[in-house]
């Protein structure tokens, strides 16, 4: 008797094991955009063949997943297992403890594999602290079409001087199409991302060495003067309130003439159930002005695990079959070569199914190698980023710049009003944060 009992309470220990193990739940905070959608509805091909891990999404809009996640992390509380993150937090948590790092990649996921300035800017010294899902970088998108009847010839690495000259011959509002679609909305990952790197291809800089704002300088008022002033002569009506959605849909429907924004638009572009410019669209760098340093961005939407996570193993499990070579096939094979996640693996670029079907896949690439995280201004400068500054205080000071930015398109400022208040906001915010004196 006493035998059989043992043999029942230790298959009754065993079943709860494996019902502990087989409920394991692991919680995804993601982003509302095209790749993390497919992410999720392939993402039933992992619970198939992890029949222990159960995947619970929360997908929210940029804006607020950010503020979600910055709150969880920073309290500890725990509510989310992976967290879609990118290269401006990904530095700063890592240092800050805050995110458990990928210490043993198996062998199959071929860390070398990820293109190296990507990898770079999710680590902290030596180590990983987040995976990339996908990376973009900034290119020129024009419409060949429109250049072939004009005799106009796009270089590949043009200047701002150039994308002036091509707007102001292709503007044509009374047959519906502008001469150039640019970020208007204000935000600091939406005008503001794409502003910062024009400002630096004038030889602009946020900060000098000792943390003072230089949002005054010649090249700041060169750079917003250009920006701005080809969107006020040339662009679309209400460009204030375009961020890269509604010029996506823009240029899809082809009302743009040219548009400079993230590489991934790409294969939204060569997507016939999107786009109607399919096959007239041609791929260039990023404009610069007078300095080819930090004029184009990176930027990766990666994914990490915080240290609060409960469910630390299952969530990198997860997040290696999702950043995976083998998740590339699964979404070439599911859904086309054109719409695999770009910009991550060298391997991706090295295929010849994926060279046919993304005919701006080369430039891409292009883009994405010859930026440099930690070098991003012609003159020297104490942080990270190109489209962004690697402190915790530039969300804050980002949203006041694009509202100012955004004013000057409205006409409610000028250059000059618009930087001078942008100067003494981030002057207040670095001397409150210990920065300056």
């Amino acid at each position: 008797m006493r035998h059989i009992r043992t043999l029942v309470t230790a298959s009754a220990m065993l079943l709860a094991s494996v019902s502990a193990y087989a409920q394991t739940t692991v919680t995804i905070g993601t982003v509302n955009n095209s790749d993390m959608v497919v992410m999720k509805e392939l993402s039933k091909k992992f619970e198939e063949s992890h029949p222990n891990i159960k995947l619970n999404w929360v997908v929210l809009e940029e804006n607020v997943l950010r503020q979600r996640l910055t709150t969880d992390i920073a309290t500890k509380s725990g509510q989310f297992d992976v967290m879609t993150i990118g290269l401006y937090e990904a530095p700063m948590w890592g240092k800050l403890g805050w995110l458990a790092p990928f210490e043993n990649p198996p062998d199959s996921y071929r860390i070398d594999d990820v293109l190296k300035s990507v990898r770079d800017g999710l680590a902290v010294d030596g180590k990983q602290y987040a995976l990339p899902f996908y990376a973009e970088s900034q290119m020129t998108f024009y419409r060949k079409d429109l250049f072939d009847a004009a005799g106009l010839t796009m270089p590949e690495e043009p200047k701002w001087t150039d994308i002036e000259r091509f707007a102001e011959k292709l503007n044509n509002p009374n047959k519906g199409i502008y001469g150039i679609c640019l970020r208007g909305k204000p935000g600091w990952g939406e005008n503001v991302g794409q502003i910062t790197p024009a400002a630096n291809g004038f030889g602009a800089r946020w900060f000098d060495m000792d943390w003072k704002p230089q949002l005054t300088s010649p090249e700041w008022k060169a750079a917003l003067t250009t920006y701005t002033g080809l969107l006020k002569k040339y662009g679309p009506p209400g460009a204030a309130s375009n961020g890269f959605n509604e010029n996506l849909a823009l240029f899809a429907s082809g009302n743009c003439a040219m548009w400079i924004d993230a590489t991934v638009a790409a294969s939204f572009l060569a997507d016939q159930n999107q786009s109607t410019v399919i096959g007239k669209v041609g791929y260039a760098m990023s404009p610069y002005g007078t300095s080819k340093t930090g004029y184009h961005y990176l930027w990766a939407w990666a994914l990490g695990v915080p240290v609060s996570s409960k469910s630390k193993a299952a969530a990198q499990e997860f997040i290696y079959w999702a950043t995976s070579p083998e998740y590339i096939k699964l979404v070439a094979s599911t859904r086309g070569w054109a719409a695999v996640p770009p910009g991550t693996r060298t391997s991706t670029y090295a295929s010849k199914e994926y060279l046919d079907a993304a005919p701006f896949a080369k430039m891409t690439l292009k883009s994405i190698e010859s930026t440099d995280l930690r070098n991003p201004t012609k003159d020297k400068v104490p942080y990270y980023g190109i489209g962004f500054v690697g402190i915790p205080e530039f969300q804050s000071l980002g949203t006041t710049a694009g509202q100012e930015f955004t004013a000057v398109l409205t006409g409610e400022k000028t250059v000059d009003q618009a930087l001078g208040n942008v100067q003494k906001f981030t002057e207040r915010t670095m001397k409150e944060a210990g920065y300056i004196k």
